[in-house]
């Protein structure tokens, strides 16, 4: 009995030439996603974001029988104008009622270990070594405009969460212990791009669950 010759299986040209074409428009298809991919990255790091700021607030009580001021501490997320154009956001507690948050008081990234706090100095580049990059929102994400609802009490650009996790703003000048800053409405945070996209994050009234708007199991 002979042995049957094998042949040697390789790509045609025309095969090579097609596999390349089809290579092309998948590329091709794929570009117009370039920018949602950043939109879908910001809209997932802010609301980690604003779930770690819930979480600082669940595992650090600052409820003080002694001074009538604490709610001021009360854990939050802001977003801020730098001086030089721009925004950043923050996390903190204020810890020493002074209404402000400050390097010392504020959280510390869980992915870098860098400060998540900015003063008002020009941030076009993302800031310095000392401080996470993350929190540049229009450096890293392009994002240029950050719009609160109603519902987030409009005049305030933070939001912050009790030692139960509940959702409240306009605390940073409380001067006695109340319910008048818990929120009585959904807040809604609308995020516009440089490229005029936008995308919604709502953090829902006193379980201060919060979601990507359109995405409610983000």
């Amino acid at each position: 009995m002979t042995n049957s010759h094998r042949q040697k299986q390789a790509f045609t040209m025309l095969e090579l030439v097609l596999v390349i074409i089809v290579i092309g428009i998948l590329a091709a298809l794929s570009l117009p996603r370039l920018d949602r991919d950043i939109r879908q990255e910001a809209a997932d790091n802010i609301l980690s974001d604003i779930r770690y700021t819930q979480h600082m607030a669940l595992i650090d009580d600052v409820t003080n029988p002694f001074d009538a001021r604490w709610q001021r501490a009360f854990w939050r997320i802001g977003f801020n104008n730098c001086s030089g154009g721009g925004l950043y956001e923050y996390i903190g507690s204020d810890s020493n009622y002074g209404g402000g948050i400050g390097s010392s008081e504020a959280a510390t990234d869980p992915a870098n270990g860098k400060k998540m706090y900015w003063g008002t100095t020009p941030c076009p580049n993302g800031g310095n070594s000392t401080t996470s990059d993350r929190i540049f929102i229009t450096h890293k994400y392009g994002i240029t405009a950050v719009n609160p609802s109603s519902g987030c009490r409009s005049s305030n650009n933070y939001i912050g969460f009790d030692h139960l996790g509940r959702t409240v703003s306009g605390f940073t000048t409380s001067t006695t212990p109340n319910y008048s800053s818990y929120l009585t409405s959904n807040c809604t945070l609308t995020f516009t791009l440089s490229n005029g996209e936008t995308f919604a994050i709502t953090i829902e009234k006193e379980t201060g669950y919060a979601y990507i708007v359109g995405q409610n199991d983000s």
